[in-house]
């Protein structure tokens, strides 16, 4: 069993951080930290940032009105004003204006004396028993430990050999999935890379995300992998856990894998999303993989570290989201060596171009605006193989388009996939 030495809980409660508080402000706190308050600093990223800011029962800007009425409430000023100017200078999606904390804070006034959380759960559950029937809520018993993060899904690993991580997300509508999507992440990243689209689509949908072989928490088995070997690990996952058709978004690699899968295991796929990828390369770019695996096993990862940054981030992001790209700095350092050169192998020798028209299920290809590594006529190249594919470019994206477009990225999964 793989070890990974990353902390998601904390790596995720930190972007969220950055993206409530703003990277100058979390960069200060972080530099600022001593011996004596490091690990508190950990803890509220942990619990505070992930555990709840991570849910996505509430969007953002919700949860800056409840954090303002109560740090009104209980006189947390300095914490309270850091959340104003936060609320004031945030992202659009989660700002807040000045009339509206104008009325935050008239109904504090009000409302300042919140019961007790015990004693409100306690009374909300007597009125839901009261009116379940009348709003189709069914109250069931439920473990506690049973019970997974809303925002990053119930985790688990297969069964068989090399056994891969996942996680799944259940539809928060509460009702049976319109499908079951599956995202698969590029090389050197992991299945955090997907936690916002994951979350979008969770709605109502069934939303799983994993790690391929000597990534994460996966397995990784030494050698050189070849992309069949990663479309049957797929394949395996998917029958494990029973999901029939599915519709497959691939990032890169995970596009490559999706590509592949669509052919040798057509049965298992809905539909497919293959963003920033190819079906084949050139031989100089062949030759440039096969230099990868060299370095990466006699130096290890770090030694290529700021080249892949360069490829998966244009300057501009690199600049305004410095925090970002540390994180994924940080993943693709920190995954296995011997699991991510053999992924190399796999993906500089990806060869389906010639059978693209054996795909026969709707297909979407992304691709990103500024894209080096997978420039547009790559996947111009796999829409006009794909019967019927469609093409989107998003604009200001490079390779991790997912990240550096999400909005974007998003809208145009979330579009495709309401047409299936």
């Amino acid at each position: 069993m793989s070890f990974d030495p990353l902390d998601h809980d904390f790596e995720r409660g930190l972007q969220n951080r950055r993206n409530v508080l703003g990277d100058a402000w979390v960069d200060r706190s972080l530099n600022n930290a001593t011996s004596f308050n490091a690990e508190f600093q950990n803890l509220i990223t942990r619990f505070a940032w992930n555990e709840i800011w991570g849910r996505p029962g509430l969007d953002h800007k919700t949860r800056r009105a409840i954090v303002l009425s109560i740090t009104v409430a209980l006189g947390r000023w300095e914490e309270y004003d850091l959340h104003v100017r936060a609320a004031l200078l945030g992202e659009a999606g989660s700002r807040l204006t000045p009339d509206e904390i104008k009325e935050i804070l008239m109904q504090s006034a009000i409302y300042a004396g919140v019961p007790a959380a015990n004693t409100g759960f306690t009374h909300a559950i007597a009125i839901l028993r009261e009116v379940a029937d009348q709003i189709g809520y069914v109250l069931e018993p439920s473990a506690p430990g049973a019970v997974s993060h809303s925002g990053t899904g119930r985790e688990g690993r297969t069964t068989s050999t090399p056994a891969l991580h996942y996680s799944v997300r259940e539809p928060r509508s509460g009702k049976a999935p319109r499908h079951t999507v599956v995202l698969s992440h590029a090389l050197g990243c992991d299945l955090d890379m997907w936690d916002g689209l994951a979350n979008v689509l969770a709605q109502d949908c069934r939303v799983i995300a994993y790690d391929h072989r000597g990534h994460g928490s996966s397995d990784a088995i030494d050698g050189l992998y070849s992309m069949a070997e990663l479309a049957d690990d797929a394949a395996r996952l998917l029958r494990e856990l029973d999901t029939g058709p599915v519709v497959w978004v691939g990032l890169s690699m995970g596009g490559m894998v999706g590509q592949e899968l669509a052919l040798r295991h057509p049965s298992l796929v809905r539909a497919l999303v293959l963003a920033n990828t190819t079906s084949g390369y050139p031989q100089a770019a062949r030759e440039v993989w096969e230099q990868r695996i060299v370095t990466v096993r006699e130096r290890g990862i770090e030694a290529i570290a700021d080249a892949v940054m360069a490829r998966y981030f244009h300057e501009a992001f690199r600049a305004q989201k410095a925090g970002t790209v540390a994180r994924f700095r940080r993943r693709l350092v920190t995954t296995d060596a011997v699991g991510y050169a053999g992924c190399c192998d796999a993906v500089g020798k990806v060869d389906t171009t010639a059978r693209l028209g054996q795909i026969g299920v709707p297909a979407l290809v992304i691709a990103g605006e500024l894209d080096q590594g997978t420039p547009v006529a790559m996947a111009q190249a796999l829409a006009e193989g794909i019967p019927g594919a469609s093409l989107t470019v998003l604009k200001e994206a490079s390779h991790l388009s997912a990240v550096e477009q999400p909005e974007g990225f998003n809208q145009a999964v979330a579009g495709f996939i309401g047409t299936l």
